[in-house]
């Protein structure tokens, strides 16, 4: 939970200084890049100097193409020194890229999350773990700086908020949320255009990946858990960036029964780890975050993810492994 004193003290620092960097984690989604979108247009509004950086190689998801991400700059500014860093949606401080320098080198380190299991790496961190997106934290910093809530400050924090509840379907869909939703359609966020950027327009290369996903799919423990893989060689073969695998998870978690689902990928670039793994939940008493923590990674109790170097069936029986250890405790 926040405290007061946590959302006070990092508004009076927003408030106090004039030049910022605001930063979010590598491989981005929709609570990432709204919040990215929201926290700049905000200080900007305040006559702040603000620049906008997105660590790692990887290209941005296409269902976020038509926000209004003019600058994202994706190499450090060489005044970054002199400037504040704002880190939005990130749990860990090495998710904002695989170099260090944006967290060591800043002026100060502003930390804003909701993922309970956040490093609070920053030097003032405002992590608010029940609430739904990183989006509903901003709210609440954007309402302590009084700062007007325009259409275009709406829609990000719409982005944010429809996308990390799965469009008001998970668990973390809480009266707060709700409520929220409607104060953001009263502002301006146009409901239409973000439902059909995010959700209807899907490339045809997108849904080829998808399909190879859905091929490869098999089921373990009976059925509760359900498990696939892409290849690097499927990228290519189809013409997908590595940001079109966003969202195939939710395909397997959707599976009637599956109470835990899997997704294993090979990025189609030579840097960074060898496989990405997205792991969701479907129970309230499973926590897939306890899982990832194991191998480096994290998340939330329903969807967390983690790198490995490890081959396919390795990781997917160190995955069974996880959720057959978490029944037995639960059953104990």
């Amino acid at each position: 939970m926040q405290t007061s004193t946590d959302l006070q003290a990092v508004a009076a620092a927003l408030r106090e200084h004039d030049s910022f960097l605001v930063v979010t984690h590598e491989n981005p989604d929709g609570d990432a890049l709204g919040s990215l979108l929201a926290t700049t247009l905000a200080l900007r509004g305040l006559g702040k100097d603000v620049e906008m950086y997105l660590g790692g190689s990887g290209s941005l998801p296409r269902e976020y193409a038509f926000m209004q991400l003019d600058g994202l700059r994706r190499d450090l500014p060489a005044d970054l020194e002199r400037r504040v860093l704002v880190a939005v949606d990130c749990a860990k401080a090495d998710r904002i890229g695989p170099d260090p320098e944006p967290v060591e080198r800043a002026s100060l380190v502003l930390n804003i999350d909701h993922h309970h299991d956040n490093t609070r790496f920053g030097d003032l961190n405002l992590i608010v773990a029940d609430a739904s997106s990183t989006g509903e934290v901003l709210r609440d910093v954007i309402r302590e700086l009084d700062i007007e809530l325009t259409p275009e400050l709406a829609e990000p924090l719409y982005i944010a908020l429809v996308t990390d509840t799965g469009r008001f379907q998970y668990t973390n869909t809480t009266p707060k949320a709700l409520r929220l939703a409607a104060e953001l359609v009263e502002a301006g966020a146009d409901v239409h255009q973000v439902f059909q950027q995010v959700y209807e327009s899907v490339e045809f290369a997108k849904l080829k990946l998808l399909a190879r996903a859905l091929d490869r799919a098999r089921v373990l423990e009976g059925g509760l858990i359900v498990v696939s893989h892409l290849l690097r060689k499927d990228f290519a073969e189809v013409g997908a960036a590595e940001a079109y695998s966003e969202g195939i998870i939710d395909s397997l978690r959707a599976v009637e029964g599956a109470e835990l689902a899997a997704l294993i990928r090979e990025p189609p670039r030579d840097d960074g780890p060898t496989r990405r793994v997205s792991l969701r939940a479907s129970v309230d008493e499973l926590d897939v975050s306890a899982i990832a923590r194991r191998f480096g990674g994290g998340g939330h109790r329903q969807a967390a993810g983690f790198s490995s170097d490890a081959s396919i069936d390795e990781i997917t029986e160190l995955i069974r492994q996880g959720f057959v250890a978490q029944r037995a405790a639960a059953s104990a």
